[in-house]
């Protein structure tokens, strides 16, 4: 089973954004200098999580992202469904057909642990993860190192 960088980053991205919810709109600019992600990278998933309905734009000096829902009511498995990821643990995307069109002997087996899988992410929400201490503290080292980056406007 593997979670690819798409599901890895939107969920990295989501909980920024969860992380500074009091802020006000979020620039993706700001996410993608802390997480030291693409920000052509975050523009493409930002698009899929805003047509999934877990992201508003606000256009205009001072616009961004912001959450639809409260960081409780969003989970980690909504985020990962809604940039198209998957969390299947089977060879053939679960659609039985791993051994020349025919179900493997243990396929059942990887298909529930997907679902298991799913299940767990389904009950972690972003407001949970948002709350515990280590993830706070690195919040606040990011947002310390992401600040030092940005250049002093000249007098």
């Amino acid at each position: 089973m593997r979670l690819t960088t798409k599901g890895r980053y939107a969920v990295t991205a989501m909980l920024d954004l969860a992380m500074h919810a009091d802020e006000g709109p979020i620039c993706l600019a700001d996410i993608a200098r802390r997480q030291d992600i693409s920000l052509s990278y975050l523009e493409q998933l930002f698009a899929r999580l805003r047509r999934n309905g877990l992201v508003d734009s606000v256009r205009g000096p001072g616009g961004g992202y912001l959450l639809t829902l409260s960081p409780e009511a969003i989970s980690v498995a909504q985020v990962i469904d809604a940039v198209d990821e998957s969390v299947d643990a089977t060879r053939c995307g679960g659609l039985s057909d791993c051994q020349q069109g025919d179900t493997c002997l243990t396929h059942h087996l990887w298909n529930e642990l997907s679902e298991q899988i799913h299940g767990f992410l389904d009950g972690v929400t972003l407001g949970h993860l948002a709350r515990r201490d280590e993830f706070r503290a690195i919040a606040t080292r990011q947002r310390r190192v992401a600040d030092d980056q940005i250049p002093a406007s000249s007098p």
